[in-house]
């Protein structure tokens, strides 16, 4: 009876495990999806092609569908709505990302700048908010944009 009942506690326990891993998990894609959009509408225009690429890359970093691709680019744009700054998005990646991953982070918001071959002075303003608010240095983010400006 005993061993049922430890058993049964510790099922639950992986259970509980597995659901805050899974939430941690879709939080984390929301948080990162919410920085890529940003970058893409800063400039006021949030344009086919930058809506495309996006959905590209959710598609190949996260293994999604269109569909889920799209419905995470909405859950993040809603989550964008309710937030006072970008800050609360930074702070869940920072907790949760090795300084590679934000790096790679970086260089996906370096693409999306990219995607129409300019940077305005909006792009470039967040470029370096984003710096700060994910620990990179001004080295880290000049070589992520020469490495996406130079695969061009």
């Amino acid at each position: 009876m005993l061993t049922r009942m430890k058993r049964f506690f510790e099922k639950i326990r992986a259970e509980e495990t597995e659901f805050i891993s899974n939430s941690t998990d879709h939080d984390i894609r929301v948080a990162t999806c919410a920085l890529l959009v940003e970058i893409a509408r800063i400039d006021e225009t949030f344009s086919q092609d930058e809506l495309e690429l996006l959905l590209s890359i959710l598609k190949d970093k996260y293994g999604l569908s269109r569909d889920n691709a799209e419905d995470l680019i909405l859950e993040a744009e809603k989550e964008l709505e309710n937030s006072l700054d970008l800050w609360q998005f930074a702070k869940l990646i920072n907790e949760n990302y090795s300084n590679q991953e934000k790096i790679e982070i970086i260089e996906t918001l370096w693409r999306i700048v990219f995607v129409d071959g300019k940077m305005d002075q909006h792009e470039h303003y967040l470029m370096g908010k984003l710096k700060n608010l994910l620990r990179l240095s001004q080295n880290q983010l000049i070589e992520a944009k020469l490495k996406v400006l130079h695969s061009k």
